[in-house]
């Protein structure tokens, strides 16, 4: 009978649940779910700015073409090449400062400051700052290079350089973020194995190798997830400070997804290229989810 009631009051815990749950999920339904099954029925047809509407059904048509465009495909090279310099320089630079401030003692709370201040500013603004500071002619930065005796670069004109100048201010801006997760990480961890591999006659390398990255593991597989799939979806440094040039040397997919919508006007390729966009990303989620569960 006891047996009966409670499963009876579970019952009853999980439709109250449901009912406090309920204006949330519809919500998160309409924020996050209709706009995607809505590119994904759009992506299924075709739909431009010109003929915006759905009478010609194409199916996976515009999926082929979107993998079959070359400049799709070398937006998507670049952008994996870009993701892989932002996230792993970001997390080298992010976890030696953590670490380093983690021993910190005094004046904690006025580096905190100084390093949150590019975290806490507008994509748009820091695109907007760097612009300026990294012009050819009026920038500070070829000024400060004068002063030493070297000469102008020009680093958001040249195919080589450009993407490497996108990089570089991208960590400037989100390397605040590897360091407040890691050092968060880092201050959660116990003393009590530092202090037995002490006893033992550890040295700070050997603590770092054997007890730091062990049981840190988690925090850093979840701090490089979310890095990855921001650093993917980057738009606002590309649309700001070269609008995919020089060239298409700065022509991230996001940035080319953009272009193929509302420049290019077919909003149905877009919307194909945006589905596989979100494919590719929810694969890498995926994995390094039942990565992180398989290491618990």
């Amino acid at each position: 009978m006891s047996g009966i009631k409670a499963s009876a009051a579970d019952r009853r815990d999980a439709r109250f649940g449901y009912v406090l749950a309920a204006p949330s999920l519809t919500v998160l339904f309409l924020i996050i779910l209709f706009p995607v099954l809505s590119a994904l029925y759009t992506s299924l047809h075709e739909y431009t700015l010109i003929a915006p509407n759905f009478d010609i059904f194409t199916g996976f048509d515009n999926f082929r073409l979107a993998l079959a465009d070359a400049e799709f495909r070398h937006s998507a090279w670049l952008t994996i090449r870009f993701v892989i310099g932002v996230v792993l320089l970001e997390f080298v630079i992010g976890f030696g400062i953590a670490l380093m401030l983690n021993k910190v003692e005094r004046f904690k709370p006025i580096y905190y400051a100084i390093l949150l201040c590019p975290l806490l500013m507008n994509p748009v603004i820091v695109g907007l700052i760097w612009r300026m500071f990294l012009h050819p002619n009026l920038g500070i930065v070829n000024y400060l290079l004068s002063t030493v005796g070297l000469g102008p670069v020009n680093w958001l004109g040249d195919t080589k350089i450009a993407i490497w100048t996108v990089i570089m201010v991208d960590i400037w801006h989100q390397v605040s973020f590897m360091i407040v997760l890691l050092l968060a990480g880092l201050a959660s961890l116990p003393k009590e194995p530092y202090e037995a591999a002490r006893v033992d006659g550890a040295n700070a390398f050997q603590c770092f190798i054997h007890i730091t990255l062990p049981m840190m593991r988690t925090v850093i597989i979840v701090t490089l997830l979310i890095r990855l799939i921001f650093a993917v979806k980057t738009y606002d440094l590309i649309y700001i400070m070269t609008r995919g040039g020089p060239g298409v040397a700065t022509d991230l997919v996001s940035y080319f997804i953009y272009r193929t919508a509302f420049v290019g006007l077919n909003i149905g390729e877009a919307s194909a290229m945006s589905i596989i966009l979100l494919t590719a990303i929810l694969g890498l989620t995926a994995y390094l989810y039942r990565y992180m569960r398989s290491i618990r």
